[in-house]
């Protein structure tokens, strides 16, 4: 469909009072079996998709306003409203919603609003069929005027007769009229009477008399009836304000009429609710929504001509980069820039996303990195707000041009470098600019919001770019303020600074991997951060304390091993002591770390801080953590005893010397056969090569089994094995001691000299062993002796 006079975009409000943009598409009226009736239809622009389908009731009241919104209720709180592109379009659909409800397409609302009770309701209507009858427009009946338009105010209907009879009328014309002669003659009490009327009028929350009140000849002297209250001692000076004080600047011509007179209007309205009128009470709180909702529709109004004027924004970007232009100059396109963020923010998320897509394809990122960097404060401060809106919006466009920034940028000119360097040397003792930018680094270097479905890669790359050619930048006011022992610098504003730096990294910790650890590791960041803890400002000691806690509720081993190394608790146990247990932040959040350890069984922590630390903290009685964290670790050194005696207990035959006692009977076998050889031989011939065999082929099992014992024990244990295998030299003289009765074996042969020395290399002897061995045995060892002579 191509009729652009259908063209309208439909709002839903919100619980907040703020409208929601459901989407663009073109509506028409038509019978809907369904719903029996005609109905309003709404199709999607972009697909076709039903957006909206709504019976046109012949009882709800519809009320068109400024010639292109068409607004009504459904249901219980549930308001909608139609923007439609052309007056035309508007004005078609606003017929047949009255030629469906019987109404002349005249008024600007077809029913009266009822929200009272059922018998409110039916008093009313009883009443309710004369219209009500104002008064003659005169000085000496302002207090009727007066009286009848707040009794309106307490009925719905009556309210909305009221508003009806003061547009038929022109009676606001008329009351402006009273409104000069009673300032020309100084009549304060006719004053203080049209300074009520008025605020009744607003409270009447109507459209069509807002934009009789709010144009451009009569804005002037309707705030002028609002500057004098009763309440006041002397009238305000409104008008003063806004005709010489507020001041309209042009920071690049508007050609456009309608845009131009749409800015003052709005920013009028807005000074209007914000500042003439009273603060309304509770239950005039949702009085004056007809008036949001005027702003709401002129901010995006204003937005949307903006953004259709591709000179004017093309002017003001090529000036903010241009090197020429003065300070000043750049001052003001800056804090135009910011309103108009500001405004945007009234945009829908689809609207906002085209919003922030032209001003990033017209330079905005280029131009901030150098108004950020601008001495000028009001610069600064509306570059930071401005990247803020951005970066709340779409971290996404942030990261993406940094990463572009990598290959032709020098690192002191790359916009998150511009970004840390602002926030280290913001000159708000404050330090106001340092926090907002510091959230802006948080957003950024948040993974939640890293896109990994559109780009994959964008959460690699940009923490890779950050801890390559960011990360130094950040922490350099850090490690210079931690060269000694001692901080070097203890004044507010640096350790604030500070402060926020910790509290990144805290958050870097948490949420990033292993490139925050190769930072911590190779700068041996964490001793140096450990040292604030000598701080004189204990929220810079528990910063300190809290980045350590960040550490440890990782339970990563590299990181435990890098505390115990460099002995890391002691800085913590110093400041402990320090506090001398005074109840206080410092102490408990010390003690719960030690808890923690504790809870998580942190085996290598707490053996660490009970073998380093015990002394010390034996001597804390006030709470029970130290003495259970002794505890634990006693349990785990008593369990590490028992683990290596059940090992030894377990090794199953290497280290027993009854593997190697034979069988009586097979021991007289191998004798009376050893016995029945010899005389076969000469002298030692047979004695030596037959004793020689036997032990040569035990050696060669016992070698190969001690070989796949050793290499089937898992390194921790295997010290075990040959610290307890003293018993193997006793062994070897088990064995041979039982391969003959009644004399000493024979000496190995040389080519039995080898296996023999493997053995011993293998099972370390240890000096005193042997003798318990030999007690154990029973007189089985026999000591080696000379060579025994032939038997015969």
């Amino acid at each position: 469909m191509t009729d652009t006079r259908r063209r309208v975009k439909l709002y839903a409000l919100n619980a907040d009072r703020q409208w929601d943009d459901r989407g663009t598409g073109h509506v028409s009226s038509s019978y809907v079996d369904r719903l029996k009736g005609i109905s309003l239809l709404v199709r999607a622009e972009s697909d076709g998709s039903l957006l909206l389908e709504s019976k046109i009731q012949p009882d709800t009241a519809y009320q068109k306003q400024q010639d292109t919104l068409i607004v009504w209720s459904e249901g219980d709180n549930f308001d909608l409203a139609l923007s439609f592109q052309e007056k035309a379009g508007c004005d078609e659909i606003w017929e047949k919603i009255c030629q469906v409800q019987g109404k002349d397409p005249s008024v600007d609302i077809t029913q009266d609003i009822v929200e009272e009770s059922e018998d409110e309701r039916f008093d009313d209507m009883s009443d309710s069929a004369p219209p009500i009858e104002l008064p003659p427009c005169e000085l000496s009946r302002l207090e009727e005027i007066n009286e009848l338009m707040g009794s309106c105010l307490t009925s719905p209907m009556r309210k909305e007769k009221l508003a009806v009879t003061i547009e038929n009328e022109g009676y606001i014309r008329k009351l402006l009229n009273l409104f000069h002669m009673c300032e020309d003659l100084e009549n304060t009490e006719g004053l203080h009477y049209l300074y009520e009327i008025f605020k009744n009028i607003f409270l009447l929350n109507k459209n069509a008399l807002f934009e009789v009140m709010f144009a451009e000849e009569t804005i002037f002297d309707v705030v002028g009836c609002l500057e004098y209250d009763p309440s006041s001692p002397a009238p305000k000076r409104h008008r003063q304000y806004l005709k010489q004080l507020a001041r309209f600047k042009e920071v690049i011509p508007i050609s456009n009429p309608e845009l131009l007179a749409k800015i003052h209007q709005t920013y009028r309205v807005q000074y209007i609710q914000d500042v003439v009128l009273p603060t309304p009470s509770v239950f005039e709180d949702n009085m004056l929504s007809t008036l949001s909702s005027f702003i709401f529709f002129n901010k995006v109004e204003i937005v949307t001509l903006i953004q259709e004027d591709e000179k004017f924004l093309s002017e003001l970007f090529a000036q903010l980069t241009d090197e020429g232009t003065d300070e000043q100059k750049r001052r003001d396109l800056v804090l135009f820039l910011k309103e108009f963020c500001n405004f945007s923010q009234n945009l829908q998320p689809q609207g906002k996303e085209t919003f922030y897509k032209t001003l990033s394809s017209l330079g905005i990122l280029p131009a901030l990195e150098i108004t950020l960097a601008a001495d000028d404060a009001q610069t600064k401060t509306a570059s930071i707000d401005i990247l803020t809106y951005i970066v709340e919006f779409s971290p996404s466009v942030v990261r993406d041009y940094t990463l572009q920034q990598t290959s032709n940028t020098d690192e002191d000119q790359m916009l998150i470098n511009v970004v840390i360097e602002q926030m280290i040397c913001d000159n708000d003792p404050e330090l106001g600019g340092a926090v907002q930018l510091m959230g802006i680094l948080r957003i950024l270097l948040d993974p939640e919001n890293m896109l990994a479905s559109v780009n994959k890669s964008e959460k690699t790359d940009f923490l890779n770019y950050f801890y390559k050619h960011s990360i130094h930048v950040l922490i350099a006011p850090l490690l210079a303020n931690t060269a000694e022992d001692h901080p070097a610098k203890e004044d507010y504003q640096t350790v604030q600074l500070l402060g926020l730096i910790l509290e990144l990294l805290s958050f870097c910790v948490e949420h990033h991997t292993y490139h925050i650890k190769n930072c911590i590791l190779n700068k041996d960041l964490l001793r140096r951060i450990l040292v604030l803890m000598k701080s004189t400002h204990t929220f810079l000691v528990l910063c300190a304390l809290r980045f350590m806690r960040k550490i440890i509720a990782l339970k990563d081993e590299f990181y435990n091993r890098y505390i115990i190394k460099g002995n890391l608790f002691a800085p913590v146990i110093d400041a402990f002591v320090r506090n001398n247990g005074r109840y206080n932040l410092l102490d408990s959040a010390i003690l719960e770390m030690f808890e923690f350890i504790k809870l998580e069984d942190i085996k290598s922590l707490c053996s660490h801080v009970v073998e380093n630390f015990g002394k010390v903290l034996d001597d804390i009685e006030y709470v029970q953590t130290f003495k259970a964290l002794k505890l634990r670790y006693d349990q785990h050194q008593d369990k590490l005893k028992d683990r290596d005696r059940t090992t030894l207990d377990s090794v199953p035959s290497i280290l027993r010397n009854s593997r190697y006692r034979r069988d009586q009977r097979q021991l007289e076998e191998e004798e009376e056969m050893w016995f029945n050889e010899d005389d076969d031989f000469d002298d030692g011939e047979a004695v030596v090569p037959a004793a020689n065999d036997i032990l040569s082929k035990k050696l060669d099992s016992d070698i190969d089994s001690i070989g796949k014992m050793i290499d089937k024990k898992p390194d921790g244990s295997s010290p075990k094995l040959l610290n307890n295998s003293s018993k193997a030299g006793n062994i070897l003289n088990n064995n041979l001691s039982n391969n003959a009765t009644g004399g000493s074996p024979p000496s190995p042969t040389p080519g039995d000299v080898k296996s023999t020395t493997l053995f011993k290399k293998a099972l370390v002897d240890y000096e005193g062993d042997s003798d318990e061995e030999e007690e154990e045995d029973g007189g089985d060892v026999l000591s080696p002796s000379p060579k025994r002579a032939r038997l015969t």
